[in-house]
């Protein structure tokens, strides 16, 4: 087991570690906690059954679907399916009411945005949205159906907030499939990245932050750092080993004769991480445990990207973190940002971290609230369970925030009360201030600076790491 997984494993058994008297009034708590989030549906039955897929999706059922909730609560099946998969009440002022929460009781000034796809296999056809693509959860190509994921993170917690189902082309073209599955006549054809974006633009304005960032199937499109520029966004995303890109701080190599100075050649980020000298990288400890500091080194320069066959037209940084494995390799990240030269890496290091940390909120979530066990084919269904679930997770992080504050009586819900007021941003970023009531309007979103042309790049020395 990696270094880094094994310090996480035993903190998180430490965080298991459950006080006598943590769990008591659990349930009115729930119950208290799912007021807001319910209040939007019209009909006292959906409410009651908001609240009873809630109480299912948190319990200990094996399979935690419509019809093993049903039994759990001694009702006949076919109301809790028809209320998941066909009753036509609208999810989204749920969703508004999680970001809305998450925004007041988690955010802070240097906040960071997650983007990040995850996917279900599923069997058969039918099922909305399902085909063969991508499964990071089985490592290759299968039949499943994906959904595109934004998360939260901050100092004080994490936790995911929105979500949107990736309808693959084939599924987008075919009116059959579509009208079987129920798929609004409006919804067309988006790629991920388009998706992504409809929700930090819904989102991002209530969600204080300064960074955005993604795995390397989010930063890989040169279109979609382009357009996260375009809204003045400040990202760091990762990019695969074999990304191209020309080191703007390497030294011209001689020109042949008279004529215009040669520039660097492209090469893989790869390439220039093994080429860098011992003294090039900077160690951090990126989070302290009681099993010693996890440890990663990382290095900086500023780049010209060649991703998807296009040549950027803007300078980025290429930030590389390595970490050394048992058997003394080392693994490898890769990212490119747009955040100013004179950010330091350490900064870079938490930006980088925040995407683990909506890995973990997914595997709580498919772990402990359900998020993967629905058995619903069509739009509806498939986004009314994802909802419910997002909002069973969110609970289950404000217990655990309870369960830290020592303080806190038994039977008292966690608040942020006590967290809230002046924030302090991240080495090199602006002071932002975090409203303190759930009243106030939230802080806009931190704006990065204009694009840095290439040829302002120029004179610039390597940044020092």
């Amino acid at each position: 087991m990696e270094p880094r997984f094994r310090i996480r494993l035993d903190e998180l058994h430490e965080d298991a570690e459950v006080p006598l008297g943590l769990l008591r009034g659990v349930l009115p708590r729930l119950e208290t906690f799912l007021e807001p989030f319910v209040a939007s549906l019209s009909r006292a039955e959906q409410r009651c059954n908001a609240q009873h897929y809630v109480q299912g999706l948190l319990s200990d059922l094996d399979d935690k679907n419509a019809e093993a909730i049903a039994y759990l609560h001694d009702q006949e099946r076919q109301a809790l399916q028809k209320f998941l998969g066909q009753s036509p009440w609208e999810h989204g002022p749920l969703l508004d009411e999680l970001v809305r929460q998450v925004g007041v009781e988690l955010g802070e000034a240097d906040g960071v945005l997650v983007l990040d796809p995850s996917a279900f296999p599923k069997k058969g056809t039918a099922s909305v949205g399902v085909g063969r693509q991508w499964c990071g959860r089985l490592g290759k190509v299968d039949n499943c159906q994906v959904g595109i994921y934004l998360g939260y993170v901050s100092r004080r917690e994490h936790a995911l907030v929105d979500v949107r189902l990736y309808l693959p082309q084939e599924w987008a073209q075919d009116r059959s499939r579509r009208q079987q599955a129920g798929v609004p006549k409006e919804t067309r054809f988006r790629t991920r990245h388009q998706l992504a974006l409809e929700m930090l633009d819904q989102r991002g304005a209530l969600l204080p932050h300064a960074w955005v960032t993604g795995d390397d199937e989010m930063g890989r499109s040169s279109w979609f750092r382009k357009e996260l520029r375009r809204r003045g966004e400040c990202y760091l995303l990762a990019v695969p080993s074999n990304t191209q890109v020309r080191d703007l701080a390497a030294p011209s190599p001689p020109a042949p004769g008279r004529g215009r100075p040669r520039l660097a050649p492209f090469g893989g980020v790869d390439d220039w991480a093994r080429a860098l000298a011992a003294q090039a990288w900077q160690t951090i400890a990126v989070r302290d445990g009681e099993k010693g500091p996890l440890l990663v080194q990382g290095a900086r320069t500023l780049v010209q990207a060649r991703s998807e066959g296009r040549v950027s037209d803007v300078a980025e940084l290429l930030v590389v973190f390595r970490e050394q494995q048992a058997d003394g390799s080392w693994k490898h990240d890769y990212l490119l940002g747009n955040a100013p030269v004179t950010t330091p890496v350490v900064e870079f290091a938490r930006v980088f971290k925040a995407e683990h940390r909506i890995e973990e909120c997914l595997k709580r979530a498919k772990g402990e609230a359900g998020l993967a066990d629905y058995q619903v084919r069509t739009w509806e269904g498939w986004h009314h369970h994802q909802t419910l679930s997002l909002i069973a997770t969110w609970f289950l992080t404000q217990e655990t925030r309870r369960g830290k504050n020592t303080d806190a009586r038994a039977d008292s819900a966690a608040g942020a009360a006590a967290d809230r007021g002046d924030t302090e941003p991240g080495p090199g970023l602006p002071s932002r201030r975090v409203p303190p009531s759930h009243d106030e309007p939230l802080a806009a979103a931190h704006r990065g600076g204009p694009a840095l042309p290439l040829e302002a790049t120029q004179p610039l020395a390597a940044p020092a790491v």
